[in-house]
């Protein structure tokens, strides 16, 4: 039997999570096989044959949700939710009845690993795509998963569905997101379950210098990279979405909040106010996992009930910068039955 300690994990993490006794470690995803067009791995791209299981609490697999939304992949690759409250058994597909996914057949999303890979060591995490024939887990490398889907899914893409990985523009697209993903999406982790001062002290910097430089490129244009919404934009935005209800307390990256970032703060409105972008966004889950299951950071499993989200959907004035979100494309079409989220989350 795995280590239950490594079973509960989001995006590759290594280390108690839940007691926070040892350093915060990202692992590199163990099942790194690729869903491709020309099936290189074993796995062809096909509509219907795999399952996107997500945690709507956890930011790598909203980046999963928000892109299968803008490219109109709802119905080619069904998604599953997982209950936001995790066990030692991992993520729980509680929220179905009877507490089994009504496609895969199981209760614990570490069967499909178990199916993979008999007693797995290693951290059960979201997002997975896993093959319903067989049950099996295809993939949990967070980092890939959205590049393909953008790049090898496109015989699938709806029509209208933008380009998010242009290839004349994945140099810099690569640029940025190594930035943000070492000091912003990664950093808030470092930060948050630091056991040493200095540990802590260095994540914190990190953060804060990294978003202060993000405010300055974005002050005079609307997206990262070019004039449309890109992978970037996505891997920011899952982070930045979560920040004043998580990251700023919870984390204890607490310099300042993202609402007195002018710049980062009409940004992070844009995007959410954006379709395929806060429709994908369920606070509810984000406030509940944070608080509940990180027990060493927030021993009491009190969830906070602010802070007051409506600033969301308030104007930005970010259209003025020009720029064209999907580019020679159009808005993704309404959310799928069955995956609505009550007022997009918010109160």
């Amino acid at each position: 039997m795995s280590n239950p300690a490594h079973r509960t994990t989001e995006g590759n993490t290594e280390g108690n999570t839940e007691f926070g006794r040892k350093p915060f470690k990202r692992s590199r995803s163990h099942f790194a096989d690729r869903v491709t067009a020309d099936g290189r791995d074993g796995w062809p791209v096909e509509a219907g044959r795999y399952r996107l299981v997500v945690s709507r609490a956890c930011p790598w697999a909203s980046r999963a949700l928000v892109s299968r939304r803008l490219l109109g992949l709802e119905d080619a690759l069904p998604v599953a939710v997982a209950d936001p409250i995790q066990d030692d058994r991992s993520w729980r597909f509680t929220l179905d009845p009877d507490g089994r996914d009504p496609v895969l057949g199981i209760r614990f999303l570490s069967e499909a690993y178990d199916a993979r890979e008999t007693d797995y060591p290693g951290g059960v995490s979201v997002p997975a795509i896993v093959d319903v024939p067989s049950g099996k887990l295809v993939t949990n490398d967070f980092q890939r998963i959205t590049l393909d889907l953008a790049t090898q899914w496109t015989a699938l893409h709806r029509s209208g569905a933008p380009d998010l990985y242009p290839e004349a523009l994945r140099g810099e697209i690569d640029e940025v997101m190594e930035g943000v993903y070492r000091d912003v999406n990664n950093g808030v982790y470092r930060a948050g379950f630091a056991t040493r001062q200095s540990e802590y002290e260095d994540a914190y910097r990190d953060v804060f210098r990294r978003l202060d430089l993000v405010s300055e490129r974005l002050a005079d244009r609307r997206y990262l990279v070019g004039d449309t919404i890109t992978e970037a934009d996505i891997r920011l935005f899952t982070t930045l979405v979560r920040f004043d209800a998580v990251y700023h307390g919870h984390f204890k990256c607490n310099r300042s909040k993202l609402a007195e970032d002018r710049v980062l703060w009409a940004y992070t409105r844009d995007l959410y106010q954006t379709p395929g972008f806060g429709d994908t966004v369920d606070f509810d889950h984000i406030k509940r996992h944070y608080y509940k299951v990180h027990t060493g950071i927030n021993p009491t499993g009190i969830v906070p009930l602010g802070p007051d989200l409506s600033g969301f959907l308030s104007p930005h004035h970010r259209e003025e910068l020009g720029g064209r979100p999907f580019g020679d494309g159009t808005p993704p079409g309404p959310v799928p039955r069955g995956e609505e989220i009550p007022a997009a989350g918010l109160p």
